[in-house]
C-alpha cells in the first residue's frame, strides 16, 4: 500500500514538472511573439522616416523651398549689357544679371549671389556645385550640350573681328597671316578658322568636325595663328600695344571695345545662341528653361534687349 502510494506521488510529481515545463515553452513563445510585433513596428516607423526624409529631398531638389536658399550665378563682369561690374560701387548691371535676379525670384530665392566667371572658368565652377547656374555670354553648342544642360536661347549673336582701323583690313581675306587674339576656352578661333576654310583662305587645310577636335594652340595656316588670353580685357590691350593684329569674339563682345581707332570688319558668321547653363540633369534645368521661354513670349526679353541696347 505505501509502495503504491509512493508510486502515486512520484507520478503526480512528474505530471507536475511537465506542465510547468509545458507552460514555460509557451511563455517564451509568446514573449517571441511580442519581440517580433515590436521589431515590425520599429522597422515601418523606420521605413515611413526614412520615406519623409527622401520626400524631403527630392522637394528641396526641386526647388519647392528655397526661401533660405541663396541661388550661386556665374556672370561676365566686363561685358557692357551683358554682365558689367561697376568698378566703383561693385554693382552688376547687364541683361543676363536682370535674367538672374527674375530667375532667383520667380524660383523662390532668398537672394542671388554672382561670380565673375571667363569662358575657361564657368564650366568648372559649374561642375564643381560652386554655382547653381550660368549666364555668361555662353553659347549652346551640340558639342556643350553633352556636357551641359542648356536653356532656350534669350539671345542670338554672331562671332566677328575687331581690328585697328589704321591697319587697313576690311573683312575676312585680310586675316591671313595675322595673329588674332581670342578668350582661352571659346569657340571663336574654330568659329574664324571654319569661315577662313570655306572661302578658300587656308589652302588645302582641312576644319575638324567640331571645336571640340580643333587644336587651337599648334595652328598655324598661311601665317595665320591665334594666341590666347583669360579674359577680353587683355585681348584689347594686346591689341593695343601691337602683339596681336585682331580680337575675335561675339559682336555684342567686342562692342565694349570698339571706339574711333577701331572697327569691324565687314564679314560676321557662326550665330551664337545664348542660354542658360546648368549642371547635367540638374532640377533647376527644366523650370529655367519654362522661365526663359515665358519670358520669350510675353515680350519681358525683348524689353530687357532694348534697355541695355542690344538690339
Amino acid at each position: 500500500m505505501k509502495l503504491k502510494k509512493l508510486l502515486a506521488a512520484v507520478a503526480a510529481g512528474l505530471m507536475m514538472s511537465s506542465l510547468a515545463a509545458c507552460g514555460s515553452t509557451s511563455g517564451s513563445s509568446g514573449s517571441s511573439e511580442t519581440t517580433s510585433a515590436d521589431t515590425s513596428a520599429d522597422t515601418a516607423a523606420d521605413t515611413a522616416a526614412a520615406d519623409t526624409s527622401a520626400a524631403e529631398e527630392t522637394a528641396a531638389a526641386e526647388g519647392e523651398d528655397n526661401s533660405d536658399k541663396i541661388l550661386k550665378v556665374g556672370v561676365k563682369d566686363a561685358v557692357i549689357g551683358f554682365g558689367y561690374k561697376d568698378p566703383l560701387s561693385g554693382e552688376y548691371s547687364g541683361l543676363e544679371i536682370e535674367l538672374a535676379k527674375k530667375i532667383a525670384d520667380s524660383l523662390g530665392y532668398k537672394d542671388v549671389e554672382f561670380t565673375t566667371v571667363t569662358a575657361a572658368t564657368r564650366t568648372e565652377l559649374l561642375d564643381s556645385g560652386d554655382l547653381d547656374c550660368v549666364l555668361a555670354t555662353f553659347t549652346i553648342t551640340d558639342e556643350r550640350k553633352k556636357s551641359w544642360d542648356f536653356s532656350t536661347a534669350y539671345y542670338t549673336d554672331a562671332v566677328t573681328v575687331l581690328v585697328e582701323t589704321a591697319d587697313g583690313i576690311t573683312n575676312i581675306d585680310g586675316l591671313v597671316g595675322k595673329k588674332i587674339g581670342v578668350s582661352t576656352g571659346s569657340t571663336s578661333a574654330y568659329a574664324l578658322v571654319k569661315a577662313m576654310s570655306e572661302k578658300g583662305l587656308l589652302g588645302d587645310y582641312t576644319i575638324p568636325e567640331s571645336s571640340a577636335d580643333f587644336d587651337i594652340s599648334s595652328f598655324s595656316e598661311g601665317g595665320t595663328s591665334f594666341e590666347q588670353f583669360g579674359d577680353y580685357p587683355a585681348i584689347s590691350n594686346a591689341m593695343t600695344a601691337g602683339t596681336v593684329d585682331a580680337f575675335c569674339v561675339d559682336k555684342s563682345i567686342l562692342a565694349t571695345y570698339k571706339s574711333d581707332d577701331r572697327q569691324y570688319i565687314e564679314d560676321t558668321f557662326s550665330p551664337q545662341e545664348y542660354g542658360v547653363a546648368t549642371k547635367k540633369d540638374s532640377p533647376l534645368s527644366a523650370p529655367i528653361d519654362e522661365l526663359i521661354q515665358t519670358w520669350l513670349s510675353d515680350g519681358t526679353i525683348d524689353g530687357l534687349i532694348t534697355e541695355y541696347g542690344l538690339n
